[in-house]
């Protein structure tokens, strides 16, 4: 679940004024413009504790001179077989979101990273074709600078932490280093692992 705060509050004021010791029983992570609290909501007393959470925290914040920006506040319900219950803030229900992002990282409520991948890969071919369509070399020496400095940072920003799980994801991302290999002449007549040797990739 994440809540954001709005944009005329002080999420930083916030975060030194929160103390863990304000009855919550949900994990809360705060941070400089959110607040995500989270929990086990698998039974009626995990969901209540989660609203009870909530409700602190709006009151909270309702002491404090500071309000949520409910239209940023979503849910998303993890795992297999969650009972997706409903939250709410003050009178509104929470949206419940297929997706969100913390961190920069897309996580979806299987935790599957495919769409993390999808979008890597969008992103380093989108700067590819703006590379293949403003630089007319096509040699060693410029195109793989290039690539290392515009391309492949996308492709390899925080894969620690989504490790490509699935084969068609390896796939999609391996896509682009093959698109770049064939755009640099003179290799031509090498195998694919070959390339990468000669490239140092």
């Amino acid at each position: 679940m994440y809540l954001g705060w709005s944009k005329f509050s002080h999420p930083s004021w916030a975060m030194v004024v929160w103390m863990d010791g304000h009855g919550t029983e949900c994990t809360l992570s705060k941070f400089a413009d959110d607040t995500k609290p989270s929990g086990a909501v698998d039974t009626l007393e995990g969901r209540d504790a989660i609203q009870r959470d909530l409700d602190r925290l709006e009151e909270w914040a309702h002491v404090n001179l500071m309000k949520f920006n409910k239209a940023k506040c979503k849910v998303l319900h993890l795992g297999q077989g969650n009972p997706q219950y409903q939250s709410r803030l003050e009178d509104e229900w929470i949206e419940s979101s297929p997706v969100e992002k913390g961190f920069e990282i897309l996580a979806d409520e299987k935790l599957d990273m495919n769409c993390l991948c999808t979008l890597a890969t969008q992103k380093a071919n989108h700067i590819l074709d703006c590379i293949t369509s403003s630089v007319t070399s096509r040699l060693r020496e410029e195109i793989l600078p290039l690539y290392s400095a515009l391309v492949r940072p996308h492709l390899q920003y925080c894969v620690q932490l989504w490790v490509p799980q699935h084969k068609t994801d390896m796939d999609l991302l391996g896509q682009v280093q093959r698109r770049v290999m064939k755009m640099i002449r003179g290799l031509e007549h090498l195998c694919y692992e070959d390339r990468l040797r000669e490239l140092g990739l």
